[in-house]
């Protein structure tokens, strides 16, 4: 017989409580009961972060904005393919989130957030997005990657969703450096992300990591230059 979940920590938030369980191993966080991750069924987020950074590898200092703590299985994938002069920038809207990363949820990304690599924002990262414009006096990002709850649907707007609409696309645009990296997890494929994406001045692969079984999408977008 399954062991009954535990619940670590509650906190109310907007949509409901938010919630982080454990169960032996593993973990879950929810919100109002629905399930937002387990910590055994992140192969998508790994992907996400392989994916987004995998150009980066030879370079000595590249920048990076990572939109969406979670449990930090992004950020552990971001960092292990990242050189040791990387600088990495998380930007998190809950800080009990990151409280939860630095203390149970640790020893799964092996203190991924304490990395001194890492700065962490609480802070919007539509925002941070676009005040990161080249030329604003930032110097922009080489990879950005999302790895939010939400991701691109259909019901998105297609021009004023501050993360996936059109203005949205062009914000991420101007914040990264040629040949940057536009990388955005999705439950599932949304055809009008990625057509906006296209129009918005990327070319774009789309990653459907592992085989059978619940298979999310990793939007991959190449800025094009000028």
């Amino acid at each position: 017989m399954a062991l009954p979940w535990t619940i670590i920590d509650t906190v109310t938030i907007e949509e409901g409580e938010l919630q982080l369980r454990r169960r032996g191993d593993d973990f879950l966080i929810t919100v109002g009961g629905l399930v937002l991750m387990n910590s055994r069924a992140n192969r998508s987020e790994l992907a996400l972060g392989r994916l987004a950074c995998a150009h980066l590898q030879t370079c000595s200092a590249p920048r990076v904005l990572v939109g969406g703590l979670g449990m930090g299985c992004t950020l552990r994938a971001v960092l292990d393919t990242l050189p040791a002069g990387a600088r990495v920038v998380v930007a998190e809207l809950n800080p009990v989130i990151l409280e939860w990363c630095r203390g149970p949820l640790a020893p799964l990304t092996d203190g991924a957030v304490n990395d001194p690599r890492v700065t962490v924002e609480i802070a919007d990262v539509a925002q941070v997005i676009r005040r990161s414009r080249i030329g604003s006096g930032e110097e922009g990002f080489d990879a950005i990657v999302l790895d939010l709850y939400r991701g691109p649907h259909h019901r998105t707007n297609k021009r004023d969703d501050p993360l996936y609409g059109s203005k949205a696309v062009e914000h991420a645009r101007l914040a990264l450096k040629d040949n940057g990296i536009f990388a955005v997890w999705g439950e599932n494929y949304d055809a009008g992300f990625d057509q906006r994406l296209r129009d918005g001045g990327f070319s774009v692969k789309n990653e459907r990591p592992g085989r059978g079984g619940l298979r999310h999408v990793v939007f991959v977008a190449r800025k094009l230059n000028a």
